[in-house]
């Protein structure tokens, strides 16, 4: 593991995001997702990884 923030690639932001959603942390998980889509190149696989990790307050559902 790295220790500079900056060192971490998109990869490695994706992986924190599958551990996220492992983890049932949805929220940490998209905001990781964002970081890679931002990191990527290529919009259509950008595209891709923000509908794999959807942002959780937009399609959360009340109970009561």
């Amino acid at each position: 593991m790295t220790r500079d923030p900056a060192d971490l690639t998109a990869a490695d932001h994706l992986d924190a995001a599958r551990e996220m959603t492992a983890a049932d942390r949805p929220y940490l998980a998209h905001l990781l997702a964002e970081e890679t889509a931002r990191l990527t190149a290529d919009p259509a696989t950008a595209a891709g990884i923000r509908a794999a990790f959807p942002d959780p307050t937009l399609t959360r559902e009340e109970t009561d």
